[in-house]
């Protein structure tokens, strides 16, 4: 098994910077060092619901010999749930995909979106796009999808993983639809394994959604700081951010060894260690799309 995990490549293709706000704890020259030194030859940056961190990320990346890959982890209503002030004082419950540039269409496809979030939200909400944005012909936006966008259904915080584990399979199976539509086969299941019973309660539904839709799975690991050592530090920076306390069980948490940016080799044993075909097919995924 170890020589399978070791001919195997990974990309990390979900990963927030410190410009994902109160939520990102890796300063973008951080992350470059960190990639260098565990030999990754590309990287994404995703951060949420925002693209500020673009113009340092690609040249620092490119400037450490590290393939760049510009995305967007963006919060999407599908209309099928209620939104408004009370869901904003809690950001980290909105759905959000992650969405790739492949190409420079794809890009100027992405800030059109993103920026047309930021525009026509409520002020007093974060910004949020709407599905019927992605599907109209308005600002280049669908065609971009059409010619240059990957999109990542979202890991945990994914819009399919949110209603799986709310026991609303079909609203999740509607969702996916929705999305298969527009995105064909630049859309990919995303799965994550951090050892959290949701994960584990979502991984097969997720699985024979993408095995019944012909769509392809990707193995992601979200990293939102460098190392366990940083886990604390960043547990009460998500407090500051939603306005909780540390001892409240009930709030948001990570986990402290695997929302790190992990080292490739440790990832590819987590994901090959039972040989599921199922989980090396999402390894390979991830290199793939690079």
């Amino acid at each position: 098994m170890a020589d399978l995990a070791t001919s195997l490549d990974f990309v990390h293709l979900h990963v927030h910077s410190a410009y994902s706000l109160l939520e990102g704890a890796l300063p973008i020259g951080k992350l470059a060092d960190l990639a260098k030194a565990d030999k990754q030859a590309a990287l994404a940056l995703t951060d949420t619901d925002n693209m500020f961190g673009v113009l340092e990320f690609s040249e620092k990346m490119a400037g450490a010999g590290i393939q760049p890959i510009v995305g967007v982890t963006l919060a999407v209503d599908f209309g099928d749930t209620e939104n408004g002030p009370r869901a904003a004082l809690a950001a980290s419950d909105r759905q959000r995909l992650v969405l790739l540039a492949a190409s420079e269409e794809g890009y100027r496809s992405l800030m059109r979106l993103n920026s047309r979030a930021f525009m026509e939200s409520p002020p007093n909400e974060p910004p949020r796009a709407k599905i019927e944005w992605l599907e109209e012909e308005r600002d280049g936006i669908a065609k971009g999808l059409r010619e240059g966008i990957i999109a990542l259904s979202g890991g945990p915080s994914g819009p399919l993983d949110r209603a799986i584990a709310a026991g609303q399979s079909q609203v999740a199976a509607a969702r996916l639809d929705r999305l298969a539509a527009l995105f064909g086969d630049r859309l990919y299941i995303e799965i994550q394994r951090h050892g959290t019973a949701v994960e584990r309660g979502v991984e097969k539904v997720l699985i024979e959604f993408a095995y019944e839709r012909g769509l392809p799975l990707v193995a992601t690991n979200e990293p939102f700081f460098a190392s366990s050592a940083d886990y604390e530090s960043h547990d009460a920076l998500i407090c500051i951010a939603e306005g909780r306390y540390v001892a409240d069980g009930e709030r948001r948490q990570l986990t402290p060894e695997d929302e790190e940016l992990t080292p490739t080799m440790k990832l590819k044993r987590n994901y090959v260690n039972k040989s599921y075909a199922s989980e090396i097919e999402a390894m390979y995924r991830s290199a793939a799309m690079a």
